[in-house]
């Protein structure tokens, strides 16, 4: 993976014009957001979604919220962890070994909870964790991990979408903390919205003018997305997704299989002032999990520019784990012979 400066704005890739509000700021006595010239919400901007805190509340974690201290003994071990592996010596690899991940000099997971102090981006089940699996979604699951123990790389259609650069790990829909590039910005015109996500530089156009969703059969990496307002929240359902996606939102016990080509999806975007954007998204996928579930958190603006999330330039590991495997099996032709 390799980041390159943006140069040039995304408003010319997809003819979009980044336009002004009208109010550029919100008094604290006024609970109106700043507004567009035709007078929608200006949620425009570069929003960054790092946090520590999980999407599914922890097992042994028993309480809805964290106490203050214990938000500053989290931040505390955050930094210190950091810290000491940015310090920690490199440690070497051996040939025909395992080389690992990423180290720590690519990870931005951030070092602080979200501010309402929950333990979990979770918010229904009122548990803060994931549903169990449907009994479909179980079987799913347990196919695809058996699958997947004979055949971890056939070919490179036995990776996942992350492996191969399309669809990123956190960038969704929905859009789910994890690791880095956590950061996405904000297009608007009186007519669409985009959803210009940094990990995997993928822009969701979203019509406003209530035409239908593409026929079913037309199945999209992203889904098919169409948006509308309620009051002053951006509210965004999606649908007609890719089978071969296989969403898996970490800790949710999908077992590869992962979410299913009909499920759907709403998100709501709303400003709740000048650096806050709160972003909540439902999941419904009878296919996969018992019910639906629900996900919130806030999103702070940022100064900083997104950077090209240059995937396909640097991917060795496609190669490399490809080659790796058609290695394996002559070694493991050579010793049965």
């Amino acid at each position: 993976m390799s980041h390159r400066r943006f140069a040039i704005g995304l408003a010319v890739i997809i003819g979009v014009t980044l336009l002004p509000a009208v109010v550029t700021a919100q008094s604290p006595e006024s609970s109106s957001p700043p507004r567009l010239p035709w007078g929608a919400p200006d949620l425009q901007g570069i929003w960054d979604f790092r946090t520590i805190t999980p999407l599914q509340r922890p097992e042994d974690q028993e309480e809805e919220f964290l106490s203050v201290e214990e938000v500053a003994s989290l931040e505390q071990a955050a930094v210190d962890r950091a810290l000491e592996l940015w310090e920690a010596n490199a440690r070497p690899t051996e040939a025909g070994g395992n080389v690992g991940g990423y180290n720590n000099f690519w990870m931005d997971q951030g070092t602080k909870p979200i501010d309402t102090r929950r333990t979990s981006l979770i918010v229904d089940p009122p548990n803060g964790r994931f549903p169990e699996l449907s009994t479909e979604g179980q079987q799913r699951a347990d196919a695809r991990r058996a699958y997947l123990e004979e055949h971890p790389a056939d070919s490179y259609l036995d990776r996942n979408t992350s492996d191969r650069c399309i669809v990123g790990f956190n960038a969704g829909p929905p859009i789910t903390p994890l690791a880095y590039n956590q950061n996405m910005q904000f297009f608007q015109t009186p007519e669409y919205v985009v959803v210009y996500t940094e990990m995997v530089h993928t822009p969701r156009i979203v019509p406003l003018d209530g035409r239908p969703m593409i026929d079913e059969d037309i199945r999209l990496w992203t889904g098919d997305s169409r948006g509308y307002w309620e009051g002053d929240t951006l509210v965004i359902e999606t649908g007609n997704f890719n089978a071969e996606r296989r969403w898996i939102p970490l800790g949710s016990g999908g077992g590869g299989a992962g979410a299913s080509e009909n499920m759907t999806l709403v998100e709501r975007f709303t400003r709740l002032d000048d650096d806050t954007l709160e972003y909540t998204f439902t999941v419904s996928d009878p296919e996969t999990w018992s019910r639906p579930w629900t996900s919130s958190q806030p999103m702070r603006r940022t100064d900083s520019p997104l950077y090209e999330y240059a995937c396909h330039e640097g991917n060795y590991s496609m190669e490399g784990i490809l080659g790796g495997t058609r290695a394996d099996e002559a070694k493991a032709a050579q010793g049965s012979n």
